[in-house]
């Protein structure tokens, strides 16, 4: 297994210390050694194969140690001292920020949205701390996803959402296509079953007809080519089933009536080349119009450069090119990974590592966005409109090129510039025409914004008319300084209202570890910032008032049951005080005046079909005939058994044990309290064991005079709601 690694950096890596990472593969192999996957293989093969996939991308030699060892902390006794005493601190800390992700998964949360929410922050400064941490994540939640079938359906769909909501997005960002398709087309196989493999069946079926077609078209561009002068690679690139199954939904379009299934790639050495292959291509076959993009111009956020046009070849049918540098190709396919593939040894590292920080920008805009927004789901849509979001390209009135994500407005122009330009805006110019500031802009357009020294600033429609979570940030934080007193008064009201709608009093739910981490997590010192927060638009009312009433929750439930204890307490000590004058006797075979006791693994009562056994010194022990204790007993010694039958009444008391088998809901134990009320029975225990997987036991000890008693009991307390069954016990 190491050798095969070893080989993959031999040929994707450079200046790669191959005895640290012979080091680290013997240190998890023993770390791990007896532990196994799910599906039964030794546990060691997960870190070899995220190690393989790091070194297939090109990354440095603590980048693959941390690979092999991203387990070792949380899953072994190994601690991150060991870890920085074995190796260095470089991959001490890379392993450690793997863990503190892996574990964020196990922290307890109100609801699903508010733990990704959690997790994606933490996600985010490990990425601000060090790429690289999440570069591992990545590598390490593909091969989980390349072996997901060994584990429950459940997870299988667990997991494949949240790789197509979460990591897909971030291989895009970064730039790592190879990644971010492989997840795609896996996540798309788990969570749309049937639609995956009846596309790849509908595929499948034209294959040859397409390659022969889209070869022919190679074998003509390339002969083009070589007579314009021109070095290219070119070759045909099937498209992921996932982007052509986004198309189908997208557009509402069958398989027949997608045409460019196929793209094909050209390489070439330069970026003059780039445009020689265009225009070459552009003779040859007849563009289609509106779906030419020039990356190389103007590159997309994730250092993604490449031009795409698609055009008609014979026979009608229309096919995409992309067209690229073999560097442009290298950045398209490993994106951020890239930068360690060249960077060592070169002599503009300096130069690189600018480049590089550059390239970062967004993460840093993230993290100042993400300090801004608390509200769980509106975090998480926007991390995945951030992150996954089409670009348009925009120029200032001096040609500088701008991105902005898709249906961008003038406001959002006007903030990407700076804050001070987005506060003052007054009106917006495009192409030299004024429009409105809800405008969607269009790549190519040259935007210029109007502003005024006397504008009032931002109104709150802003909020609604800007598209990025930047922009929306920016304006938040503008009324919340500007308009504090305004969105003290229109927060206070909001709250009254939610709170007098829901019923609960502040001081009664401003308590609590959710109300500890929603006022950090707001910056709140005093009830006029949380009228501010309420105001601005930070988190709704209403959004604050049933999460800390949900918390709350548990503290009035237990207090209920707490009573309801007592009662059922208080009423067993009352019917143990009363004595029941009316008893019923045991004769055996015919002797009334013998000794007996009733045994207490089965409680007879009078009307059950019963057997006695004679004991030592305690006399005649009197079992219900089903009882699985007395049949032991006659399987030990059968001759100690004798007939015995009910007698006369004679003053004892008898008590029955049932168990109630039911769904865990609330008023289930008052409910049948009322049952045994109604019924004027005598409680003597009541024990409910705490519920697993919603079904909760229920077992009640009960003084009766008869057999029918018992059997009204039983029948009345099975027609209560959400009860599965009721028996007798019988130990």
């Amino acid at each position: 297994m190491i050798e095969n690694l070893l080989e993959k950096i031999h040929n994707n890596c450079h200046n790669v210390d191959v005895e640290i990472i012979k080091k680290a593969y013997s240190f998890a192999e023993e770390a791990h050694k007896e532990q196994k996957r799910e599906s039964g293989e030794p546990y060691i093969i997960h870190p070899i194969d995220v190690a393989e996939i790091l070194a297939e991308l090109g990354m440095d030699t603590s980048t693959i140690a941390a690979g092999l060892l991203h387990d070792v902390i949380e899953d072994t006794e190994c601690s991150y001292e060991l870890m920085v005493n074995t190796f260095n601190e470089e991959i001490a800390n890379l392993v450690e920020g793997v863990t503190k992700l892996t574990k964020l998964g196990e922290m307890e949360y109100k609801t699903k949205e508010e733990q990704q929410a959690d997790n994606v922050r933490k996600m985010l400064l490990a990425m601000a701390k060090d790429i690289r941490v999440i570069i591992i994540k990545l590598a390490d939640r593909l091969h989980n996803m390349r072996t997901l079938k060994f584990m429950p359906t459940k997870k299988q769909k667990m997991k494949a959402k949240e790789t197509l909501n979460i990591y897909a997005p971030l291989a895009h960002r970064l730039g790592m296509s190879k990644i971010k398709w492989e997840l795609e087309d896996l996540c798309f196989r788990y969570l749309h079953e049937t639609e995956y493999y009846e596309l790849v069946h509908q595929i499948a079926e034209k294959r040859v007809e397409r390659e022969t077609y889209i070869n022919n078209v190679v074998i003509d561009l390339k002969k083009r080519l070589e007579d314009a002068g021109i070095d290219s690679d070119i070759e045909g690139r099937p498209k992921h089933f996932y982007s052509i199954y986004k198309k189908m939904v997208n557009k509402n379009k069958s398989i027949e009536q997608i045409f460019d299934l196929t793209a094909i790639r050209v390489l070439v050495n330069s970026v003059k080349d780039c445009y020689g292959v265009l225009g070459i291509v552009h003779t040859i076959y007849r563009p289609i119009p509106g779906r030419f993009k020039d990356y190389i111009a103007m590159p997309k956020p994730n250092m993604y450069q490449s031009l795409h046009t698609t055009v008609i070849g014979a026979q009608g049918k229309t096919f995409e090119i992309q067209i690229r540098t073999f560097e442009m190709h290298k950045t398209a396919e490993y994106g951020i990974a890239a930068h360690w593939k060249y960077k060592e040894g070169d002599s503009s590292q300096e130069d690189n590592s600018k480049e590089f920080e550059k390239k970062l920008v967004w993460l840093r805009d993230m993290l100042e966005w993400q300090k801004e927004t608390s509200d769980a789901e509106e975090f998480i849509e926007g991390f995945k409109i951030d992150l996954f979001s089409d670009e348009v390209f925009v120029f200032t009135p001096k040609g500088v090129v701008i991105n902005l994500c898709s249906k961008a407005t003038p406001i959002d122009f006007a903030y990407r510039i700076h804050t001070d330009v987005g506060n003052k805006c007054v009106g917006a110019k495009v192409n030299g025409k004024i429009v409105p500031l809800d405008y969607t802009l269009k790549t190519g357009e040259i935007v210029e914004i109007l502003t005024s020294p006397n504008s009032k600033g931002p109104n709150m429609d802003w909020l609604n008319i800007a598209k990025s979570n930047q922009s929306k940030s920016k304006i938040k934080q503008w009324f919340r300084k500007a308009k504090k007193e305004e969105n003290i008064i229109k927060g206070k009201e909001l709250l009254d209202k939610e709170l007098k709608k829901q019923g609960v009093n502040l001081s009664d739910i401003a308590k609590g570890d959710s109300y500890e981490k929603l006022i950090k997590r707001y910056n709140v010192h005093c009830i006029e910032d949380l009228h501010v927060v309420i105001g601005v638009g930070g988190i709704s009312a209403s959004s604050f008032v049933s999460r800390l009433k949900e918390e709350n929750e548990p503290v009035k439930e237990k207090e209920m049951q707490e009573s309801l204890n007592k009662t059922i307490e208080d009423h067993i000590a009352k019917t143990d005080r009363q004595k029941n004058s009316q008893n019923y006797g045991i004769t055996v075979k015919g002797e009334s005046n013998l000794m007996v006791r009733f045994a207490k693994c089965c409680n007879p009562v009078p009307g059950d079909e019963i057997l006695g056994y004679i004991t030592k010194g305690r006399g005649v022990s009197v079992h219900r005939k089903d009882c699985s204790n007395l049949k032991n007993l006659i399987d030990t010694d059968g001759e100690k058994v004798v007939e015995v039958s009910w007698g006369i009444p004679s003053g004892n008391a008898y008590f029955a044990e049932i168990q109630v088998k039911t769904e865990d809901r609330m008023g289930m134990l008052a409910d049948i309290m009322s049952v045994i009320t109604d019924l004027k029975l005598h409680l003597s225990a009541l024990n409910a064991n705490a519920a697993k997987e919603g079904i909760a036991l229920i077992g009640i000890k009960i003084k009766i005079n008869s057999i029918d008693e018992l059997k009204d009991l039983m029948k009345k307390i099975k027609r209560l709601k959400g009860v599965i069954d009721v028996y007798r016990m019988n130990s």
